[in-house]
């Protein structure tokens, strides 16, 4: 029976950050990761002469010490990419972060005329009875009236988590787009400003050149370097005894049958409703409920090889159009030309989906039938560019805000706070829709919490944005 101080359950961002800086301190610690790589939702996924990451991935954060880490860690291999994305409007491509001349041209006068005046609609209404904020819906309008919200606000975020918006959180809005607003989008498109700017907007991101999941990859390596039973794959949880206060005792599961193992402390990134029902003894019916009531949003994605040397200059490109049955597209070469051969380049289309719905269950040659034709009239690819198609499925892709998922949340968090030595990071075991930036820096937070044997909850209240190299913790 192993007995290492931490357990990490789930090789994601968070997991390996909370695993890397254990390795740094010189901790015991093992990580138990389900698939055959590290790297969760953010890792790159290998094809013959291609790879694509999981949808779109950039690392752009407020904190200039992650900055510091990861080019530590990824040296030359770290490079600077200026964004070019767009939503696909009406058979015309709408560029994003919004330009101005691109907007009136391909729009018109009249829409964004309508725009305009409806945004000043729900100012002037504001300020005579502000409008009751329950959903995302009421949020959107509310902020950016409701010509705007539609244009390429509410039907996309209707397509990503397939429920209309006026039963969506407002914490959604909160959360993604909090800062944005009209004199936020106005003033980028005539000014450059990176630093202090809503994450949406910005125009620059970071990125490594053969893929996202270079960064786990790397952490991984470095463990590895010196502790070659620390990161287990192809393993999975399946009992998680406690004694009421305590994890005692973590059941894996993996090619060579059933361990068991006793650690002192467990950090847990997996998905939060997984989580509890593992726990034994069983917790309360009413907790048992409530995660029951917490739903992911899954994910299907068709990746294309194609004999075509660019099919945009987007990295990324939006289709709202709930007609359309995708939600977007991923060209990878247009974040790093090493992610295809310089003659070729590829596609991932992804579709949003419920488990074992019909997406969910479709072949690859059924999604490719289903996608193909709104490609071909987007002018985007032929059926002759195609050399070859790949399928790849997501079942905790997105936490879904519902209008009282808060309520379930609470009680979910509150009894798994009572155990002393057990910490949940990360976006499926905290159930919160964050960014890659957010996770390492929970993984951080998580280990030096351990490390010191306090319960940190702002990197600042740790002093690494001024000491990381100098007390070592990322080296």
């Amino acid at each position: 029976m192993r007995k290492p101080t931490v357990l990490i359950l789930g090789a994601g961002p968070a997991g390996m950050a909370a695993a890397f800086t254990l390795h740094n301190a010189g901790k015991s610690f093992l990580v138990i990761e389900k698939e055959r790589a590290v790297g969760g939702l953010s890792k790159t996924l290998q094809y013959p002469e291609f790879a694509t990451d999981i949808g779109p991935h950039r690392f752009f954060s407020q904190r200039r010490y992650l900055y510091d880490f990861l080019q530590d860690l990824l040296g030359e291999r770290w490079i600077k990419v200026s964004r070019h994305t767009s939503f696909y409007w009406k058979g015309k491509f709408l560029t994003y972060p919004i330009d101005i001349k691109n907007i009136l041209s391909e729009v018109g006068l009249v829409k964004v005329s309508q725009c305009i005046f409806d945004y000043l609609y729900e100012q002037a209404k504001n300020k005579f009875k502000k409008r009751q904020i329950r959903s995302f819906e009421d949020y959107v309008i509310s902020n950016f009236g409701k010509a705007l919200a539609r244009l390429n606000m509410l039907d996309y975020t209707e397509k990503i988590w397939g429920l209309p918006c006026s039963d969506i959180s407002t914490d959604l809005a909160k959360q993604r787009i909090k800062r944005l607003s009209i004199k936020e989008l106005i003033r980028n498109a005539f000014v450059r400003q990176e630093s202090g700017q809503p994450n949406t907007l910005i125009r620059e991101f970071y990125y490594p050149d053969k893929g996202i999941g270079l960064i786990c990859d790397k952490m991984k390596e470095r463990i590895l370097s010196k502790d070659t039973k620390s990161i287990k794959l192809n393993s999975h949880p399946v009992k998680i005894k406690h004694n009421g206060r305590k994890i005692t005792e973590v059941s894996v599961v993996d090619q060579g049958g059933v361990e068991a193992i006793e650690p002192e402390y467990v950090i847990a990134t997996i998905p939060v409703t997984e989580l509890v029902n593992m726990l034994e003894p069983v917790v309360p019916g009413e907790i048992l409920h409530a995660a029951g009531n917490l739903k992911f949003r899954s994910h299907v994605s068709l990746f294309l090889t194609l004999n075509k040397t660019k099919v945009s200059f987007y990295q990324w490109i939006y289709f709202p159009d709930k007609e359309i049955p995708f939600g977007r597209i991923t060209e990878p070469k247009n974040c790093s030309p090493k992610l295809s051969p310089p003659d070729k380049t590829s596609l991932l289309i992804e579709f949003f989906c419920w488990e074992n719905d019909k997406i969910w269950s479709a072949s690859e040659g059924e999604l490719l039938a289903l996608a193909l034709p709104w490609l071909k009239r987007a002018g985007l690819i032929q059926e002759k560019d195609i050399i070859d198609s790949y399928l790849h499925r997501e079942k905790y892709a997105y936490p879904v805000y519902e209008l009282n998922y808060k309520e379930d949340l609470d009680k979910v968090k509150d009894r798994l706070r009572s155990f002393e030595n057990l910490q949940c990071i990360g976006r499926n075991s905290l159930f919160r829709y964050n960014n890659m930036d957010h996770s390492l820096e929970m993984g951080i937070l998580s280990a030096k919490s351990i490390i010191d044997g306090r319960r940190y909850d702002e990197i600042e209240e740790v002093g690494i944005e001024q000491t990381y190299f100098e007390k070592g913790y990322f080296k």
